[in-house]
Formats: structure tokens, sequence, C-alpha cells
């Protein structure tokens, strides 16, 4: 087990870079993910935070209130909800696209944390294999950079490479009784 206090950067020690899988069929992942980028950020760490399925378009709480910290970079790529898409083929390229920006992302170095908010998706559809996942991280990630991975239906492959995986689970969700998304709660 690591001791937390050799983890952080000091003169002789280096942090042990997380991988972190949020994954399941509750609410909160992405929630939990962005929870983690404020804790980050108050401790002064360079962040960025990369939406495979969000559109620009589309802004929400956590982007509004990350674009007043500094040390955040955001960025949101998605072509929108892929389960209801008129494109398919239009979101792998765009899906692809959005992964080889996250892996120079990752191997520049350049940040503290990595947050792939619902990659998990684009790999459950086949157009980033978990194998390809879990081989860029054993591989290339830099060994201090944390990494998170969100989205339902995180692959075996991708869940062996984590140090850290929750499934988060539903007993109830609001949208099962016709209350659509909500600002301030789920966006």
């Amino acid at each position: 087990m690591i001791n937390p206090d050799e983890t952080e950067n000091t003169n002789t020690k280096k942090r042990h870079g997380r991988v972190v899988v949020l994954t399941g069929p509750g609410k909160g992942k992405s929630s939990s993910a962005f929870g983690m980028v404020m804790r980050a950020a108050g401790w002064g760490y360079k962040i960025c935070v990369i939406q495979f399925i969000k559109k620009e378009s589309r802004k929400t709480g956590e982007q509004m209130a990350a674009s007043q910290l500094d040390g955040i970079e955001w960025h949101c790529m998605g072509d929108g909800f892929t389960w209801i898409t008129n494109n398919p083929e239009q979101d792998k390229i765009n899906n692809r696209k959005i992964w080889e920006f996250s892996k120079d992302k990752i191997r520049s170095g350049d940040f503290d944390l990595v947050v792939l908010d619902e990659i998990n998706y684009a790999a459950g559809y086949g157009w980033i294999s978990g194998d390809e996942i879990a081989s860029f991280i054993s591989k290339e990630k830099p060994a201090e950079t944390h990494l998170i991975l969100t989205g339902r239906g995180a692959l075996e492959e991708v869940i062996g490479v984590a140090d850290t995986v929750t499934e988060m689970g539903m007993v109830k969700h609001a949208y099962e009784s016709g209350i659509t998304a909500g600002r301030g709660i789920e966006f």
C-alpha cells in the first residue's frame, strides 16, 4: 500500500498517478470526477478535462465554474448524445479524433490530472477498444499523471489497469418519473 505522504512531489519522491474508473448505471460518475477536479484545483494542480459526448453548445455548470479557476483546461468535443444520433459514422470519426487529442494531452506531461469524461461510452460502442485504452495507460501515461475515466459500461481491460474502480448503482432516478435533466443538478 502506498503511503499518502509519499505520493506527492518532494525533492526525493514522485507522486504515483492514479487511474480511476467511474462507471455503472447510476447517476454521479461525471459529478464525482468533477469533484476530484475541484479538489485537485484546490491544491494548485494543472488539470485537463476532455468530454467525449457533451458538445460545446451545451454549457454545463461545472464547465462555467471551472472557467473561473486557474489551471483548468476544458475541452467539450462531442457530438451530443450518441444514443440518439443521426450519423453514427460521424460519431465514430469524431470520437477517434477526441481519443487522439486526449492521448496527446496526456503524453505531454503538462497536467497533474486528466479527466476523460464519458470515454467508456466510446469504448462501449467499439470506437476505441478496451485493449487500446489499457495499453496506452500501461505504456504511455506519465507515471505521475492522475487519470479519471467516466461513463457506463467500462470495459474489463480498462478496469484491469485501473487503481480504483467505482461502480455507481441506480436505486431510483427522476428521469424514470418523467422529470427531465435540471440545471444545477444534471448539468
